[in-house]
């Protein structure tokens, strides 16, 4: 698997509601190596402030060699990175991990939750790319409230798909959780679940795919220190009682090999 440390310069920079941001980077190598459910290392900062790398999932790529990443501010790092301007250089490392594995062959289920979104635009991207016809295949996002999700709307509308909403309070389509969507709807026989978003929110996407005997791939979050295995930060429990490394054996799993405690 191709890595790649480049010196990427800044594209775009578009702010959406609560301090969610969204960075176009001209990264022409990792963006043709990038797939979907891997992510990127950037250096925020200059020097040592911050020390370490942060972690962002590929939002998506375009074949003109700029790659995107969709983020909110939540610490010192990812407020750095808020404030870059237009033509600024920042050191991005990837792309790293696993990736979700695509199964043209059967309706595809996408959820994406929070920031769990990010991922999703680029593995529906791939997907219909792949498929050609996504007729068949659905779209659920939630998010705690519309100024939190509408913004990133007419990109998955624009690829076809059949989308769902759910919103904490209701503001923009079903009142509730996402997995209360995923509960109320019959889905097509055969079918895929791919899903990003809170631990929560994935637990409870497994459990109900358990129940249906339906595939699912889960991408997980985690803090990381490096991204490529050294540190051993990223770990996590696995079914079977070892644990885990985010960074290097997923983020994408099979929801079934992992322990999931809420």
């Amino acid at each position: 698997m191709s890595q790649y440390q480049e010196i990427a310069t800044v594209a775009r920079i578009e702010k959406f509601a609560n301090k969610n941001f969204r960075l176009t980077l001209d990264c022409p190598q990792i963006a043709a190596s990038a797939k979907p459910g891997q992510f990127v290392m950037i250096r925020t900062g200059i020097g040592k402030d911050p020390l370490l790398r942060r972690p962002f999932s590929v939002h998506q790529t375009s074949s003109g060699g700029r790659l995107q990443i969709y983020f909110k501010v939540v610490g010192r790092g990812t407020e750095i990175l808020a404030q870059v301007k237009t033509d600024q250089e920042i050191s991005v490392l990837g792309p790293l991990g696993r990736g979700f594995r695509l199964n043209v062959n059967a309706p595809a289920i996408l959820i994406g939750g929070g920031l769990g979104i990010a991922p999703m635009l680029f593995l529906a991207k791939e997907n219909c790319r792949l498929k050609r016809n996504c007729a068949n295949d659905l779209v659920l996002l939630g998010a705690r409230e519309k100024n939190e999700v509408e913004h990133l709307l007419d990109d998955f509308k624009r690829l076809g798909l059949r989308l769902l909403i759910a919103t904490d309070d209701g503001s923009l389509g079903h009142h509730g959780l996402v997995t209360e969507i995923l509960q109320s709807t019959i889905l097509p026989p055969g079918c895929t679940v791919y899903t990003c978003g809170p631990e929560a929110m994935m637990a409870g996407v497994s459990r109900i795919c358990q129940a249906q005997d339906i595939p699912c791939q889960v991408s997980v979050e985690s803090v990381m220190a490096c991204g490529m295995g050294a540190c051993l930060g990223c770990s996590r429990p696995a079914k079977d009682g070892s644990y885990t490394h985010v960074c290097l054996n997923g983020p994408v799993y099979d929801a079934e090999d992992l322990l999931w405690t809420m």
